[in-house]
């Protein structure tokens, strides 16, 4: 090969390892870079605030109706009806608006058996049917419980009661603000442990749960027999709680 063709060589591959170091230095200073905006995001104080608020709820949300087992469809049927009328006519009897009603189920389904050689066959028929009641007036819940078991009778059901507040907005309003107090308090308390002077907020996040019901479940019993005392039902206190999340500036 010619001292011309080898030089020509040579200075290609020098040029190609110097493209090479370049690429690299710049990757180097790249990844440096990022480096410095991640660490930048991390700067200051992150505190975490917590607020409580506690409430005596103003509603009572009851889930109730009928579950019958019938020989035939058509006399399931006509029972959960019937049953589920006289439940509806002392929610009417208490004023229970009808925007406070809401069907929460129906179902209708065969009932099945074995005989002893393990056949299966159709041995009747049960049709549920379940509402969710709001009741405002949380002093008639226990003489509302005892009046739809007995209208309903055998086959009432009663799934579950709960209390909740029906305007939650100030609440949570009043929770926020005491879980900001809770969130500077901590922030403060860091700076003077660790000898630096607070700055301003530079991050917030609220991490309010969205307005809802807030439930709470009593004991009770739904059974009551002739002469038995009325069903006690106890509303309590709920609790409405919210967080923050503050990132304050060191200065």
């Amino acid at each position: 090969m010619s001292n011309k063709l080898l030089s020509v060589v040579g200075i290609t591959l020098a040029s190609l390892v110097l493209l090479a170091v370049g690429a690299f230095g710049f990757a180097l200073s790249s990844d440096k870079t990022s480096t410095g905006i991640v660490s930048q995001q991390n700067l200051g104080i992150w505190v975490n605030g917590t607020g409580e608020v506690t409430v005596v709820p103003d509603i009572a949300v009851l889930n109730l109706g009928v579950y019958v087992q019938m020989d035939t469809l058509e006399e399931a049927q006509a029972q959960a009806a019937d049953s589920m009328a006289a439940i509806m006519a002392v929610l009417e009897s208490y004023n229970i608006d009808e925007k406070d009603i809401q069907t929460s189920n129906y179902n209708i389904s065969p009932m099945w058996n074995w005989d002893k050689d393990g056949n299966r066959y159709l041995s009747g028929y049960y049709v549920s049917n379940t509402v969710t009641v709001k009741v405002r007036n949380t002093d008639d819940t226990g003489s509302l419980i005892d009046d739809v078991v007995d209208a309903g009778g055998e086959y009432t059901v009663i799934n579950g009661i709960s209390f909740t507040v029906d305007d939650p907005k100030s609440y949570y309003e009043e929770a926020r603000a005491e879980a900001i107090a809770n969130a500077i308090a901590k922030a403060t308390q860091i700076a003077e442990l660790t000898g630096v002077t607070l700055g301003d907020p530079t991050y917030i996040v609220d991490n309010s749960n969205n307005y809802g019901p807030i439930y709470y479940y009593p004991a009770y019993d739904k059974e009551r027999a002739d002469g038995q005392a009325p069903t006690s039902i106890s509303t309590g206190e709920v609790k409405i709680s919210t967080g923050i999340q503050i990132v304050f500036d060191i200065k």
